[in-house]
């Protein structure tokens, strides 16, 4: 129900409070945690552990593994549905695609997209979760897939948890590194992506690269 607040779904999935107090103060109370965690949304539940939410006044092992499943829910449904092909003709659809999934992230995830020869996405892959601000990954990792599945085409997307997609000097060189590496397996580097807080960046677009 739209009209509801966070503490008001919170109290429903929660559905008893304590002895002395109304699931609705309970759920108040995990709203609470997301000002420790500097946000004013409920993303930062995706961020807490069973252990630290049953620390909380009113949530047992049951109630705190209730709303993990609820948050990891929460993510899986803003992860884009590739039912539908979705077709690459640009930066900005790679966004469309990634960054309502990225720019919440509190740490560096790499993924590759894997396209047809029309660009169409066949497979996007997760190859490396890092930590707030490095992710350690290699040509060999990025293409491994691709080379399987004798993909022709990939576009690497990483994200920025700062909050700021300008690519670094590391971000710049890795790519250069890639694009050589994917010359010699015969797979074409279409662009790499950094994903911030709404907003992106081609590194493509930055070297003079793009088609």
């Amino acid at each position: 129900e739209k009209t509801l607040s966070n503490s008001e779904l919170l109290a429903i999935i929660i559905k008893t409070g304590t002895r002395d107090e109304s699931a609705l103060v309970v759920a108040q109370r995990i709203l609470d945690m997301g000002s420790k965690c500097n946000t004013k949304d409920i993303t930062f539940l995706e961020e807490l552990s069973i252990q630290e939410l049953t620390k909380i006044k009113g949530i047992g092992k049951i109630k705190a593994i209730q709303l993990k499943a609820v948050a990891e829910l929460n993510k899986r449904m803003s992860r884009p549905i590739l039912d539908n092909k979705v077709k690459i003709t640009c930066p900005q659809d790679v966004a469309n695609l990634l960054i309502d999934e990225l720019k919440n992230e509190k740490r560096e995830i790499v993924k590759v997209l894997i396209l047809n020869t029309k660009n169409i996405v066949d497979k996007i892959l997760d190859v490396s979760y890092g930590t707030a601000n490095l992710a350690i990954v290699t040509p060999k990792d990025v293409l491994a897939e691709a080379v399987k599945m004798e993909a022709p085409k990939i576009i690497l997307v990483h994200n920025h948890p700062s909050g700021d997609p300008m690519p670094s000097k590391a971000d710049m060189e890795f790519t250069d590194r890639l694009i050589a590496a994917s010359k010699l397996l015969g797979v074409e580097l279409l662009d790499h992506i950094v994903i911030g807080h709404d907003s992106y960046e081609s590194i493509f677009y930055r070297k003079g690269l793009e088609n």
